[in-house]
């Protein structure tokens, strides 16, 4: 017997409640189960947790932080800010590694990673650890002075490298142990790789030794002014390991292998106690003796009494030689200075001084090369000699 239409409604409606039911039973499930089995509401929680540790973060930065540098602003040196400034970062990635291990232990994702999560972390805080290491080496490498003092500032900083290279390579081997990877049979099977390599490498392996014994005998330090005959001249900006950066005058950089300089004859500049004044001043062959004596002189007087001139060291003022046009007076001094802009001002003003004793005081001249023709008698059948007549006749007249 068919249903009445009343009837029809109410099964519609039931079916309609089992249905919202189900949306509801399944929403829940969804809502439970989540992402990996965790509830979608502990989820949200741990993102609110990991949101509040960043905010952590920035809070102290902004006023933490902010505070340390003001103290170590107060203190006289700049070591304390150096290291501030150097451990900032790490410190800031602190709360970061806080609110991913709480996050994830709140909402059961530690449990369920397990030892995948506790490598994680254990990661995380190594390289925190590494990072801080690595920056901290850059201000303690300025603040050794003894260290300094006994070896160098360029070799201190090359030691430092080093100890950077170790330290990544300390942190690296330690995480890659974390994960389950065996740092020793790896480098044991490198080994043979490497001895091929070096074989290869021998170059690269003897600019490695000549910057070693660049730095150990001390031949120059950065910004000091260098010249190797026929390679380059010009100023260190950098000792690295496997060469040398100079900036020539002109500006262009040039990289010189650390072995070529170890073995070549390095003049350094920087170094000059003294800075030399060679002149050879030739003057005609007509000076008299008194004349010579003057200059000679008068040279001498201006390099005692200038205090740009140091008289301590070998000075001479000499009549030194006759030369083919001219009899030569050597000139031969130290400045005091070494800098060469101020060397060329004194150089500029002993010129002067030289070019008045010799023209006003002494009342001479400079020679220059020449050369005089002497004849004895003309060869025979040569044409006669022509001496051309003077602008007056005999009669006292002018010529035509």
């Amino acid at each position: 017997m068919p249903l009445d239409k009343e009837n029809t409604v109410t099964l519609t409606d039931i079916r309609n409640i089992d249905s919202m039911n189900d949306l509801w039973t399944e929403t829940i499930a969804i809502w439970n189960n989540g992402f990996m089995g965790i509830d979608i509401g502990k989820m949200l929680i741990a993102i609110g947790i990991f949101i509040g540790f960043l905010i952590i973060r920035g809070l102290f930065s902004k006023y933490i932080l902010s505070h340390f540098h003001r103290l170590t602003e107060k203190t006289k040196t700049t070591l304390d800010d150096s290291i501030v400034d150097a451990l900032i970062p790490p410190i800031k990635f602190i709360p970061f590694i806080l609110g991913v291990f709480f996050a994830a232990h709140y909402s059961g994702l530690d449990t369920i990673l397990g030892d995948t999560f506790n490598r994680l972390m254990r990661s995380l805080i190594g390289f925190n650890i590494f990072w801080a290491l690595y920056r901290a080496i850059e201000p303690a490498s300025k603040s050794m002075k003894k260290l300094e003092r006994l070896l160098s500032r360029a070799l201190v900083d090359w030691l430092f490298k080093v100890a950077k290279v170790l330290v990544i390579f300390l942190g690296a081997a330690i995480i890659l142990e974390i994960w389950g990877i065996k740092v020793a049979p790896l480098l044991a099977g490198l080994g043979l790789f490497g001895a091929a390599v070096a074989l290869g490498a021998q170059d690269l392996f003897k600019n490695l030794i000549g910057g070693v014994t660049i730095l150990a005998e001390k031949r120059f330090y950065p910004g000091e002014w260098i010249k190797v005959d026929g390679v380059v001249e010009g100023t260190v900006e950098d000792i690295g390991f496997r060469s040398t950066k100079v900036r020539r005058f002109d500006k262009a950089p040039v990289h010189v292998p650390n072995a070529e300089l170890s073995d070549a004859v390095v003049t350094n500049f920087s170094r000059m106690t003294h800075r030399r004044i060679y002149w050879m001043i030739g003057v005609e062959y007509k000076t008299t003796t008194e004349q010579l004596k003057i200059i000679r002189d008068a040279l001498t007087e201006y390099l005692n009494t200038n205090e740009d001139f140091d008289t301590n060291v070998t000075t001479f003022v000499r009549i030194d030689s006759f030369g083919s046009s001219s009899i030569d007076i050597l000139v031969y001094c130290f400045t005091k200075t070494t800098d060469w802009g101020e060397w060329l001002r004194i150089k500029e003003d002993f010129a002067f001084v030289i070019k008045d004793a010799i023209e006003n005081k002494a009342g001479t001249s400079f020679a220059f090369p020449s050369q005089s023709l002497y004849i004895e008698k003309y060869p025979e059948g040569a044409p006669e000699y022509f001496n051309p007549p003077d602008n007056n006749n005999d009669t006292g007249e002018k010529a035509a």
